[in-house]
Formats: C-alpha cells, structure tokens, sequence
C-alpha cells in the first residue's frame, strides 16, 4: 500500500489515536497515517538524543541541518531541533553568498540572531562553510579582478521613491508596499502570470534612454524570489524590429536570492531590458535591478599574482568577518567544503576552468592553488578559537571504490605537511537507498577511522532508488514496505560508525534533512529524505535512526 496520510485535528488525533505525530512537540500533533497500526510503535520512541550513549560517547554530538529563519522564527522547527538534537548545522545562510553583499561588506544580523537562538536553547552550532566554490558571492569577488564596472542604465533600480520607468504587456505588474522588498524592508517590483505559455506573453521592461554599445560586456544584478519556484529569463532587445540578445534562463525560488548575469550586445540598437516571464505562473518580485557595462577604460585584467592576492586577501576578510562574529559560541567549523574533483581524477582538487560557472560558482583553489586550503585553515585558526575543531568536508566518499575518499585522505596529508592541523574529516552522506552500498561506506569509515581524525557524518540524509528504475522515487510513491527498508538501512549506517569509528573519534552524526523535501525545494525536491514528514510526523527511518545509536 502507498504511505499516505489523513489532515485530522491535532488534539483529537493525541487523545483518540495514538498519533504518530512526534510527542515531543504537543501542540503540533498532526497527521494520522491512513494505517494507524502499522506506525503506531513510532510512539514507544523517545527523543533521538536519548538514545546516545553519553557515558561510552561523552563528545558525540547528534545534529541536524536547519533552516535559519524557520529556526530563529522559534515555531515547530526549532522546538523540534532543540528537543531531539545536541547540534544545528544552518543549510544556506551562514554561506558566502548569503552574507558577503554586492560592496563586500558583511550582513551578519540574521546570524547573531541564530545563535543566540541556540545559546538560549543550549543547542550548539556547527558553523558551515568557510571555503566553497558553490553558494558564493561571485559577482563581487570577480568585479575585484576585472575592470571597474560604469553606472548603471538602469537608473532607477530600488523602487524606494517610484516605479518610474518600468512597465510592460502580458500579465500584471507593479511597485510593492513597504517592507516587501529585499530582507522584508522598503520597496521592490513585482510582475505577475495567472497561467504558463509562450515566454514572451508577459514581459516587464524598462527603456534606457541611450542605446548599450556593442561589443561591450555589460552585468545585470538583481535580487530576486518568487511565490512558487520555476525559471523565467531576461534579454536586451531593439525596439524596432524586436531582435534580441538573452542573458539566459534563471531559477526563482520562494526566498529572496542574488543573481548577475552577462550579456555582450553584438549590436548598438539595444534600448529595451526585457524580463520574460510569460511561461511562469506566479508571482516574481524584483529588487536592486543594475544593468553596468564593464568599463573598457578600467584597465587590463589583473595580473595571476594579482588576482591571487586580492582573492587571498578577499579570504581572509571573509573568514575573520565570519569567524570573528561567531566565536563566542561557535567551536567547530566546517572550514573547506568539497575540494575534491568528481572526474577524471578524484584525487586532483575541483577546478571551474573550462566550465560554464553558475552566477554563485567561484572557485577559490584557481587563484590560490593547491594551498588555499592551507590559507583557509590558517585564518580559521588566527580568528577562531584555540580550541576550535576544524573540519574537511566532501561528499562521495563512500563510492564503492574509494577512489575520492583516499584522494581526500592525500589531500588532508599534503595540507598538513604545510603545518595547518584538520582536527576532523566530515563525509556528507547523501546516500540513496537501491544506489549506495553499506559496503562502500564501511570501506569508507575503514579508511576515515585511520587516519586518526575525528570523524563526523556531517549531511546524512537518504532517498530511494528501486532496482530497475531509473530515477528516485517522489515522497507519495514509497510504499510502507519500502520505508521499512530506509529504516533498515539508516540503522546500518548509524551502527556502522559507532562500531568501525573509535570513541574518541566520533564527532558525530547531523541528519541534513529532518523532514521530507517539499516539491518546492532546490535540495531533493518531493523525495522522502527525512526522519519526520511534511507534517512532522515520525517515519519508520526515525525509529531505524534511534536502534542504530542505541545499538539494538
């Protein structure tokens, strides 16, 4: 039978059925299954972290990945996480891209809030990440190594005093009220689509007053978000025979995010932006819409020794900013996120040489070489604590051939024969039930457990994948046979690393994602990674969880 589930009151569902719903959080029971006896033992469990052997396990932290403002909003999330885990790690917002702003300086408000959220709650955080190539500001730390960027042609780009100058056919479209702009404050521009068709039905746009030179590169930067996710585009145009020339296809989501895009006109008629959203159905809104062309008198592009002492300074300023901020109550960190290639050679370091980077792509380790991490290590250390545990972190480490894990494990070597210490090594774990063999991570806690190194399983979350099929199977589609199966496996992998990870090794486990993930995410969209659903009701992957840090 499908796992399907009924919307009943929440009290009656407490008193009257046994809800599966977690008890921890009383009045937020929801959500009795359609099949009540086949989940009703989900009531017998107690919280998560109370099945962690303090006594053998002292340091162990259980953690979970959340959501900074569902967590600071202090609703269901963040009683759930304080209820049933030692530790928060925060998914996107303690990342570059989400603090470093378009003139380098850093938004940390939301940050301070966070952890003095879980100070309050006695919930430590794990800080994530410090050096990335994904999830960047990479418009602000190119603009350092190219030339200096003219002012904008759109002139009228924040909305805090008018409209003015904006328009456009298809749809519907308008200034915003107050406070519904970027971080909730002032004024944005809103454009909307009842229902999706051609993508040049509903266009907003805005006439420059002087035609754009060909030949000439020219940024777009804007924040965006939407009232559902999906893709729209934009595109320069001239207005007398409608020719144009597009910055390509965007995602939106539902929370606000920075975007630039590039567009090189190969003609001097282009006198229109166009942001086409004919083929979304929703709502967009728009903030800080700059339109700069690359100023051709800035000067050549910087020199390689250049470039790496402005991104090696950029480095540092960004960590001492972060760190700094944090230190108070943050002890560990996730300081190098992903160094390791995925092809050809797992043992070689990502580069984005030769690729076509996303607008939030920025690969530290091509200015900095094969030390960055060094230098990552080195200010975590100079900003952070003395004691201060510091984390290499990557993904695919439990590949049937450990070709990326022992890769990694070089690498680790190599950046500590620099003189830097990694206190700990950090494997991600996005495994997937059908894919991912419990051989391949045993190897894998084999090879991470000699190395010495605390261990953390650091964003264990899991999907499935039936043999056979293929494609992972959406959240509605898994039988309760087949959860029973997740279940299983989750209590492999947790009974795995207590038993192949020495005591003293173990840093812990954090589940990335505690619920399943909904249809709109940009992370596993509509599949069942989570040890709770939607509506926050225990699955059989929580009680797998529980036996397998218990040891049953």
């Amino acid at each position: 039978m499908k796992y399907n589930y009924k919307h009943i009151l929440a009290a009656i569902t407490l008193i009257l059925l046994g809800s599966c719903a977690d008890n921890s959080l009383l009045d937020y029971q929801v959500a009795e299954p359609e099949s009540n006896a086949q989940l009703k033992y989900l009531n017998d469990y107690d919280v998560l972290k109370s099945y962690v052997d303090r006594t053998a396990n002292p340091n162990f932290k259980l953690g979970a990945g959340v959501s900074l403002a569902e967590y600071n909003s202090k609703g269901v999330v963040y009683r759930l996480a304080n209820s049933n885990f030692d530790e928060i790690t925060a998914g996107y917002e303690m990342k570059h891209m989400a603090v470093v702003q378009r003139d380098g300086t850093l938004a940390l408000d939301d940050v301070t809030s966070f952890l003095a959220a879980a100070r309050a709650a006695g919930t430590s955080v794990f800080g994530h990440t410090l050096c990335w190539h994904s999830n960047q500001n990479a418009g602000y730390l190119n603009g350092l190594i190219q030339p200096a960027l003219e002012a904008s042609i759109i002139t009228n780009s924040d909305f805090e005093t008018s409209a003015d100058g904006w328009g456009g056919w298809g749809g519907t479209r308008g200034r915003s009220d107050n406070g519904q702009g970027y971080g909730n404050q002032g004024y944005c521009y809103w454009f909307a689509n009842p229902t999706a068709g051609d993508y040049w039905g509903a266009q907003t746009v805005y006439n420059f007053t002087s035609a754009m030179k060909s030949g000439s590169k020219y940024i777009l930067s804007f924040k965006v978000k939407a009232s559902v996710a999906g893709t729209i585009r934009a595109e320069v145009q001239t207005t007398t025979d409608y020719s144009s020339e597009s910055f390509g296809t965007f995602n939106v989501g539902t929370e606000w995010q920075k975007l630039e895009l590039s567009v090189t006109p190969t003609k001097d008629t282009r006198t229109r932006f166009i942001f086409d959203h004919g083929d979304f159905a929703g709502k967009v809104y728009v903030d800080d819409v700059t339109l700069c062309r690359v100023n051709p008198n800035g000067g050549s592009e910087k020199t390689d020794d250049q470039k790496k002492q402005i991104i090696d300074n950029q480095l540092e300023s960004w960590i001492s900013g972060m760190v700094g901020a944090c230190k108070s109550y943050v002890k560990a960190w996730d300081v190098v996120n992903e160094p390791m290639s995925d092809w050809p050679d797992q043992t070689q370091l990502k580069t984005g040489v030769g690729k076509t980077l996303a607008t939030d792509e920025f690969y530290w380790q091509d200015y900095l070489g094969k030390d960055y991490a060094v230098k990552a290590i080195t200010y975590a250390r100079k900003y952070g604590n003395a004691t201060d545990k510091l984390f290499i972190n990557d993904y695919g480490l439990e590949n049937a051939d450990q070709k990326k894990c022992l890769g990694l494990i070089q690498y680790i070597k190599y950046v500590e024969s620099k003189g830097v210490t990694v206190d700990g090594i950090g494997t991600q774990m996005h495994v997937t039930l059908g894919i991912t063999s419990i051989d391949g991570i045993r190897s894998m806690l084999t090879n991470l457990a000699a190395t010495g190194k605390l261990i953390k399983i650091s964003e264990l979350d899991m999907g499935i994948q039936p043999a056979g099929s293929t494609a992972g199977l959406k959240t509605s589609d898994v039988t309760f046979d087949q959860l029973k199966l997740m279940s299983d496996f989750y209590k492999s992998i947790v009974k795995a690393y207590f038993e192949l990870i020495p005591a003293a090794q173990r840093y812990g486990i954090t589940q990335w994602a505690i619920t399943d993930s909904p249809s709109t995410s940009s992370w596993r969209p509509n599949e069942p990674i989570g040890l709770w659903t939607l509506d926050y009701s225990r699955k059989p992957a929580y009680a797998g969880f529980a036996d397998g840090l218990s040891g049953k």
